[in-house]
């Protein structure tokens, strides 16, 4: 009887931890009733092009529709990364209303992706390569960082603290995000292919989409390879998803918030980037909430998630 009885009680603590450490699920749709403010750097893009928004979504959900291959991709890959296709879709729809068109036809991200072998491409900053650039002493901490995301995300983090906007050993360097200081050899805060990714988003990746999807290991020491992989529909995919994967993880294990029923959060997640960093500040916030006696605070969605939430039920028509 005894040993029922602790049985019984074990099995109710354990139920009870389970359900204290249950992440909330984030209902899908908008927190916000009216789209929040859309950049003025997007309006201006848009504008410069003799376009508008709603053409933009039209020309992508056109894409979508007429390649049913494309589509057979996209949930090949949703599944792999066991996420919901509309995540995918979500990115690239967000992507190419606010960022830049998406081209008529599938066949022509594979043309330019093979262009970009031809190219001479280096990531660097006023001629100093970026593998260069890591193995200055400031970036010591990350020396024994194995994994590919972490270790990008160290080198960021050292970079944001130790060289932006500064001047260390008589190098001036911008007030600019490291991708974009190193790894733009066109012009600062281009992004690529179909999921519209940074290179260096693509190596923070590497590793996870090496162990998904069994795609070879990108080097920072060879540009060439990383921009063909991000604008080769077939490879960029896995990254996109690793992407939302990441971001899906993130916010489940730091901030307590399970987001994968809602595309709207991970589209804004793969705008915006850092999603760590967030479900931190986002932890860090509900903390002071839940101190003060008052209710959570859930993730929002910004202008780009906001469009695919109120654009899902049309999406979804799609798959």
């Amino acid at each position: 009887m005894k040993k029922r009885i602790l049985l019984f009680v074990g099995l109710a603590l354990a139920a009870a931890m389970a359900t204290a450490n249950a992440a909330t699920m984030v209902p899908p749709g908008n927190r916000n009733s009216v789209q929040p403010d859309i950049p003025g750097a997007s309006s201006r893009r848009t504008q410069a092009t003799n376009t508008s928004f709603q053409a933009k979504y039209r020309k992508v959900y056109a894409l979508l529709q007429n390649d049913a291959e494309l589509r057979a991709k996209i949930r090949k890959v949703a599944a792999a990364y066991d996420i919901d296709p509309m995540h995918i879709v979500g990115a690239i729809v967000g992507e190419h209303t606010y960022n830049v068109d998406a081209y008529d036809r599938l066949q022509t991200y594979y043309v330019k992706a093979m262009s970009y072998l031809s190219s001479k491409l280096t990531f660097a900053y006023e001629g100093e390569d970026v593998s260069d650039f890591v193995e200055r002493p400031q970036f010591q901490k990350c020396a024994g960082i194995t994994d590919s995301y972490d270790l990008w995300e160290c080198r960021e983090q050292v970079w944001n603290h130790s060289f932006r906007g500064k001047t260390v050993g008589g190098t001036s360097f911008p007030n600019d995000r490291f991708g974009a200081t190193f790894f733009q050899p066109y012009y600062a805060g281009q992004t690529f292919g179909l999921g519209q990714l940074n290179p260096l988003t693509a190596l923070q990746m590497s590793d996870l989409v090496h162990k998904v999807s069994g795609l070879p290991e990108l080097d920072v020491n060879d540009p060439n390879t990383v921009y063909k992989t991000i604008m080769d529909p077939d490879l960029t995919l896995p990254y996109v998803a690793a992407t939302i994967r990441k971001s899906i993880d993130a916010y489940n294990s730091i901030a307590g918030f399970d987001i994968s029923h809602n595309p709207g959060l991970t589209a804004t997640l793969y705008n915006v980037g850092n999603p760590e960093q967030r479900a931190y500040a986002l932890e860090e916030e509900n903390e002071k909430r839940r101190a003060a006696g008052e209710p959570e605070k859930l993730p929002e969605e910004n202008y780009y998630g906001w469009l695919v939430n109120d654009k899902l039920d049309e999406l979804k028509t799609l798959f």
